[in-house]
């Protein structure tokens, strides 16, 4: 999530995860992407290859996603997703914070991770910090029920878990 032109929120996984990707670009991928273009031009005429027009398309998204990797690394903003405590050691929801809620009509309970944008993930349990859930529960407590507004209707969930 870009707070700004100069700032990407991320946790420490998050920016490790990155980090992880653009250094297997860097150390593997690249390499493999030059040898296929060394390849395909030992084949012949460039005109009519496509073994080299694919090389030269692969590099080309290669190095795009090295520059948008170190463009995203470089305006990282990591936050403290450990658990927050204030002062009476209560347990505020707030980025980087993993909490379980219950939804109180029909009784369903969902881990969420509250991440960056950039970083979520919905199918593994991490919501965007701009997600309505996410929106709702930012600054609540344990045990707060808070009502969520839905796409269709508001639903009302409480907050029993803070990590």
């Amino acid at each position: 999530m870009i707070i700004n032109e100069n700032e990407v929120i991320l946790t420490k996984q998050g920016l490790k995860d990155l980090e992880d990707e653009l250094k297997h670009l860097l150390d593997v991928v690249r390499p493999q992407v030059i040898n296929e273009l060394v390849e395909a031009r030992a084949q012949g005429d460039l005109s009519e290859n496509a073994d080299y027009d694919a090389a030269r398309n692969r590099q080309a998204e290669v190095e795009t996603k090295i520059k948008e990797l170190e463009t995203i690394i470089s305006k990282a903003q990591v936050i403290n997703d450990e658990s927050s405590k204030t002062k009476d050691r209560v347990r505020e929801v707030k980025l980087g914070s993993t909490v379980k809620i219950l939804n109180i009509k029909n009784k369903d309970e969902m881990e969420i991770k509250i991440v960056g944008q950039i970083e979520a993930e919905p199918f593994e349990g991490k919501i965007s910090n701009e997600s309505p859930i996410a929106k709702s529960i930012m600054g609540r407590f344990l045990n707060e029920e808070v009502e969520i507004k839905g796409i269709k209707t508001p639903y009302t969930v409480r907050i029993i878990e803070i990590k």
